[in-house]
């Protein structure tokens, strides 16, 4: 196995990991860092950057084990355990519909650098918006959100289906529209990512399981892993930053890093896949 593939694949993976649960688009990143490295034929690489995604929600899982065991032993019966489990279902079904519905479509025509940039710098604009309204808490934990909210947050993950959107975005910043506090927006978005990246992943890996071969599981073990662990690291960071700070140096360097690709791509200075 090739070392620079594999030291292409550990980027992915830490670029994945530090992404995935930021308000700033591990799709867009992936997308961009890929394009800029060169890894993998495109359809493989589409595969890779998903089953990665794995690596990403299995930090939420270890992170949140106590509270996931708590949830599902206590959802047999009435009570806040199974009102969380059942809005973690109902939030992730719009999504799992548009993606099945619409998501060979926003591939053939999306997942490229200027549509993602473009992506970054509305999504930052969004959250400044966000940021300056007055945000008055209706909800301080997750054990609080009502079924109806569950799936009003769960519309707002549909938006994430564009590239550059951020999942964990569309989320958070949706839950502070509706009235959840920082905590409880950002930690329904952990939650809301088990289903959604575990389902999103393994859909892929069955549906493209042609293009895979046993070469490349040294550089898939790869980039999970290194997923894993960057987004057990930035999980915990963004839990504690949130309990003290806005998101506005986010939507900051969403603006930043779009301008960037676009200045870049227009001017030639990298030639990214347009």
């Amino acid at each position: 196995m090739e070392f620079v593939l594999l030291f292409k694949a550990l980027v992915m993976g830490i670029v994945e990991g530090i992404t995935e649960f930021l308000p700033i688009s591990s799709t867009g990143h992936l997308i961009l860092t890929g394009d800029l490295l060169g890894f993998l034929s495109k359809e493989k690489r589409d595969v890779f950057e998903i089953f990665i995604q794995l690596g990403a929600m299995l930090a939420v899982v270890w992170e949140y084990r106590r509270k996931i065991a708590t949830t599902l032993s206590g959802a047999r019966h009435a009570g806040s355990e199974r009102n969380l489990l059942l809005g973690v279902l109902i939030a992730f079904i719009p999504a799992a519909i548009l993606g099945k519905l619409f998501s060979e479509a926003i591939k053939m025509h999306l997942f490229k650098p200027v549509p993602v940039a473009l992506a970054f710098i509305v999504g930052g604009l969004v959250i400044l918006w966000a940021e300056k309204r007055q945000h008055q808490v209706k909800v301080e934990t997750v054990d609080d959100l009502s079924l109806m909210d569950a799936l009003k947050v769960g519309l707002a993950q549909c938006l994430a289906l564009i590239p550059g959107t951020s999942r964990s975005g569309a989320t958070i910043i949706g839950g502070l529209f509706l009235g959840l506090s920082r905590k409880a927006a950002t930690e329904f978005s952990f939650f809301l990512g088990v289903p959604t990246l575990g389902a999103a992943s393994l859909y892929s890996l069955y549906k493209h399981r042609h293009v895979l071969d046993a070469g490349d599981v040294p550089v898939f073990a790869v980039g999970f892993v290194a997923s894993f662990v960057f987004a057990f690291l930035a999980i915990r960071a963004l839990i504690r930053f949130v309990s003290t700070h806005t998101f506005i140096a986010f939507a900051w360097y969403r603006i930043a890093f779009g301008l960037i690709v676009l200045v870049t791509a227009y001017s030639g200075l990298v030639n990214w896949s347009i």
